[in-house]
């Protein structure tokens, strides 16, 4: 409410809605964050999974404190499933993200397939929404999906450790034409 235009509106008469005056807020577009999770057997080899879901956490936190919506998809196994959202997160803490486990083999295409449904009716809900894809890999799989095409921004987070480090996070991340960011590196 602008209080000034409002007691100038109302001068000495008593205050009635008819006096009251408001600020327009341009809030401008929103945002969806897609967080992709690889939650395959070799994110659990030496402490890739745990560092991703600390990521998360935070990640999670911050589009909360913007108001951003967020949507959680985890894929290990043979399936890829919606954990979370797409909505804005009212809280968010470690009991969330805690019970989502690992193993299996890494269905990379059937996790960025449902990312890429998911973007799509968020596009066709709200076209100028800004739509950011976040995938989390240790690039262990030899499948390459295409760029979900309703993704403005694509970051793939790199959980790969160890002395021989394969690449393919940052190969993709090309690929696609995002940013490829090393999950130690966010640690500093």
């Amino acid at each position: 409410m602008l209080w000034p235009a409002t007691l100038a509106a109302r001068r000495a008469a008593p205050l009635h809605a008819r006096h009251l005056r408001f600020a327009e807020r341009n809030t401008g577009p929103g945002t969806l964050h897609c967080f992709v999770l690889d939650c395959s057997a070799s994110m659990i080899a030496r402490g890739q999974f745990a560092l991703a879901k600390g990521l998360l956490v935070a990640l999670f936190d911050r589009a909360r404190a913007e108001r951003a919506d967020v949507a959680l998809i985890a894929f290990g196994g043979a399936r890829a499933e919606l954990r979370f959202g797409p909505a804005v997160p009212r809280w968010w803490n470690e009991r969330w993200i805690e019970p989502i486990g690992a193993g299996g083999g890494t269905p990379l295409e059937a996790g960025i397939a449902r990312a890429a449904q998911l973007l799509e009716a968020a596009a066709r809900r709200d076209p100028a929404q800004v739509r950011h894809l976040w995938l989390f890999s240790d690039g262990r799989s030899t499948q390459w999906p295409a760029r979900p095409r309703r993704a403005n921004h694509v970051t793939v987070i790199d959980c790969e450790r160890g002395a021989v480090r394969v690449g393919r996070c940052e190969a993709l991340a090309q690929a696609w034409a995002g940013e490829c960011l090393d999950a130690q590196a966010l640690l500093v």
